[in-house]
């Protein structure tokens, strides 16, 4: 029986938040955080997971980086912090009975902060990568962390969410997965 904060493929869905070519310029570790979630994005269409992703204002900090962009034809915008106030988000997370999210994008104590409290008011349990989530601020990153920690959400990284939704050496994609996880090795510093 597995622990009930243990992701599956079956019951996990990514959720990537406004990763925009007009912000990314001034986020910590910008390249890594691009790099971990194009990582993340093709994993879990490789394990069949739904992938949302949505945009803050595009015709203020324009559309999601190139590098991402491709990986996620489907993007609606908003301009409330929290992607919550898509009611399309939520729809989906239910109709596809996905009651664990992993969140990844930016920034972290703005509207990752904010989707991520929603989603556990509406008893939904939250995955962050930390390695997948910045800020402009180390202060404002490591603070919104802490703090969603405490509200219930659990810190994990890239790696960990692929290798815990893969569950097995023995999963029909996993050398799919593997090949991933090279590819990651080797971008990455």
């Amino acid at each position: 029986m597995p622990h009930p904060t243990q992701l599956s493929a079956s019951d996990t869905a990514l959720l990537v938040i406004d990763v925009q070519e007009k912000l990314i310029p001034r986020i910590l570790d910008a390249d890594r955080v691009v790099r971990n979630i194009a990582f993340l994005i093709d994993a879990c269409r490789l394990l069949e997971m739904p992938v949302l992703a949505t945009e803050q204002y595009p015709r203020g900090l324009g559309s999601t980086v190139p590098e991402l962009r491709e990986r996620l034809p489907e993007r609606p915008d908003k301009v409330a912090f929290s992607c919550v106030a898509i009611p399309a988000i939520v729809e989906t997370l239910h109709r596809e009975a996905r009651p664990k999210v992993v969140l990844a994008g930016i920034e972290s104590h703005v509207c990752v902060l904010q989707t991520a409290l929603d989603l556990l008011a509406h008893n939904f349990r939250v995955y962050l990568p930390v390695d997948a989530i910045s800020a402009r601020y180390r202060i404002d990153h490591e603070t919104a962390l802490r703090r969603l920690e405490l509200a219930g959400a659990i810190l994990t990284t890239s790696e960990g969410v692929v290798f815990e939704c893969t569950t097995t050496a023995a999963h029909p994609r996993f050398k799919q997965v593997s090949l991933l996880v090279q590819q990651r090795m080797q971008a990455l510093p």
